[in-house]
C-alpha cells in the first residue's frame, strides 16, 4: 500500500514538472512591407518581410510574391517606418493659455492626458517623452499606459518642471493672497537638489528644468537666465547620478549657453540661440529639440481661444525669431532632436512638425532621423526604439508615397502597431 503512495506521488511530481516546464506559445506576426525605410541609412527597401514575436522584431529580410500559406499583414502598397518619436510633449495639457487655465484641475488633466495619448498613438508616436505635467498626473497615465488601462504611446515622463520662484513654469496667475508656488519650484543650490530627488521619489523618468523665462506663461522674459549656473550643476549632477536626464527649457541665449555648460542632455526650443551657444552644444553633444510648427497654429488661432494679449505679444516677438536662429543651428550641425510642444496646439497634429524642419533646412531624410533614431538616442533608448531591427520593439507605421519626397506624408499616417500591437490598420481590406 506505501509503495502505491510513492508510484502516486512520484507521477504527480513527474506530470507538474511536465506542465511547469511548458512554454507559453510564441504570438508570431509577419508583416510585407511593400517599401521600408531604413531610416540609419535612408535607403528604401523594397519586398520586405518583418517577423514579430512576442512584440519584438526576430528578422527583417526580403520576400518573394509566390503564395505563402502563413498568414500576414499586408503593407504591400505601403512604405513602413519605425514608430515615430515625440520627444517634447505636455500629454495632459490642451490649448489654453492665461487665466483658463485655473479651472482645469490634476484630476481633469489626467482625464485630458487619457484622450490626448489615444490621439497621439494613432498619429503614429509611439514614444513620447512628457516634459512638465502637473500633480505627476503625467506619472500616473503613463503607469496607466503600461498596465493596459489606456491606449497610448510609450511614455518617459517629468512630472512638475523645475522653476525659481516667479518663473516660467512657476504659478503666476493668481494674487499674493493665494499663496499659491507649483509642485517644481525651488531656489538655492540646496533646494534644488532636494526638488529632484523628490520629483524622482514621485515617480518621474526625467527631470525638466525651466532654464529661462517662457513664452506663454505671465510676467517673465523669455530672455531672462532663471537658474544660476551653479544651480543648474547641482540638478544635472544629481538626475546624472540617479540616472535620470535632464530636459531644459530655454529661450535666451544665456539660458541655453549655461544649461549646456551644466551638462543638460537636450535644450528645448533654443529661440535665441546663436555662435557662442551652438559652438557650446556641439562640445558637449547637447541636443537641440526646437518646437517650430507651434508658431502657424498658435498666431492663427490665439485670440479665438481668448489667449491674453500680453502673451500673443510675446508669441510675436519670440517665435519668428526662433525659427531665425534655428535654421543657423541646424546649417551649423547641431544635434537635432524631434519636440512638437504639443498643447500648444491640439495633440495628433504632431507631424506638421516636419515639414517646418525641412523649409529651415533640414533633408526630409535629417527630419525623419530626429523622430527615429536620434530621439531614440536622447531618450537612452536606442536598443528599444528607432529603427525597423531584430531586438527592437515592433513599433512600426505605415504611410502612403515617400515621405523622403514628400514628408508631409507623415501627416497621414495609415496604419500603427506598438509592440506587434495592430493599433489602426486603415490598409485592412
Amino acid at each position: 500500500m506505501k509503495l502505491c503512495r510513492w508510484y502516486g506521488l512520484i507521477l504527480l511530481l513527474l506530470i507538474g514538472n511536465f506542465t511547469w516546464g511548458q512554454s507559453t506559445p510564441v504570438k508570431r506576426v509577419v508583416i510585407h512591407a511593400g517599401r521600408l525605410l531604413d531610416v540609419k541609412s535612408g535607403r528604401l527597401l523594397v519586398q520586405q518581410q518583418i517577423v514579430i514575436e512576442d512584440g519584438k522584431i526576430t528578422a527583417v529580410r526580403r520576400y518573394d510574391l509566390t503564395p505563402n500559406a502563413e498568414p500576414f499583414i499586408d503593407l504591400s502598397n505601403a512604405t513602413v517606418l519605425p514608430g515615430l518619436i515625440d520627444a517634447h510633449t505636455h500629454i495632459t495639457f490642451n490649448p489654453k493659455f492665461g487665466y483658463s487655465q485655473l479651472a482645469d484641475s490634476v484630476s481633469r488633466e489626467a482625464l485630458f492626458g487619457a484622450h490626448n495619448a489615444k490621439v497621439t498613438l494613432e498619429a503614429g508616436f509611439t514614444t513620447i517623452r512628457n516634459v512638465g505635467a502637473r500633480g505627476y498626473s503625467d506619472v500616473a497615465l503613463r503607469d496607466a499606459v503600461n498596465a493596459g488601462d489606456v491606449p497610448g504611446p510609450r511614455m518617459l515622463v517629468s512630472g512638475p518642471a523645475l522653476s525659481i520662484t516667479g518663473g516660467h513654469c512657476d504659478n503666476n496667475l493668481l494674487p499674493f493672497e493665494y499663496h499659491r508656488t507649483s509642485d517644481g519650484v525651488a531656489d538655492g543650490v540646496e533646494a534644488v537638489q532636494h526638488k529632484v530627488r523628490e520629483i524622482i521619489k514621485y515617480g518621474a523618468d526625467l527631470i525638466k528644468v525651466c532654464a529661462t523665462g517662457g513664452v506663454l506663461s505671465h510676467g517673465d522674459n523669455p530672455q531672462a537666465s532663471q537658474y544660476t549656473l551653479e544651480e543648474m550643476k547641482a540638478i544635472v549632477a544629481d538626475a546624472h547620478r540617479l540616472g535620470r536626464k535632464v530636459a531644459a527649457h530655454a529661450h535666451g541665449a544665456e539660458g541655453i549657453r549655461w544649461a549646456s555648460m551644466a551638462g543638460v542632455d537636450s535644450i528645448e526650443h533654443g529661440s535665441y540661440i546663436d555662435d557662442p551657444e551652438i559652438a557650446e552644444m556641439k562640445k558637449n553633444g547637447t541636443y537641440l529639440v526646437p518646437t517650430l510648427y507651434l508658431m502657424d497654429w498658435f498666431f492663427e488661432n490665439a485670440e479665438k481661444i481668448g489667449t491674453p494679449a500680453e502673451l500673443i505679444a510675446k508669441g510675436k516677438e519670440v517665435m519668428p525669431a526662433a525659427r531665425k536662429n534655428v535654421a543657423r543651428a541646424f546649417a551649423a550641425g547641431v544635434k537635432v532632436g524631434f519636440g512638437t510642444d504639443a498643447a500648444v496646439y491640439p495633440h495628433g497634429l504632431n507631424a506638421h512638425e516636419f515639414v517646418v524642419m525641412v523649409k529651415l533646412g533640414l533633408t526630409p531624410l535629417q527630419a525623419i532621423q530626429s523622430a527615429t533614431v536620434n530621439d531614440a538616442d536622447l531618450l537612452g533608448w536606442s536598443d528599444k526604439i528607432g529603427t525597423i531591427e531584430p531586438g527592437k520593439w515592433a513599433d512600426i507605421i505605415a504611410v502612403d508615397g515617400d515621405p523622403l519626397a514628400d514628408v508631409t506624408t507623415l501627416e497621414r499616417v495609415k496604419f500603427v502597431m506598438k509592440g506587434g500591437e495592430v493599433v489602426k490598420n486603415q490598409y485592412a481590406k
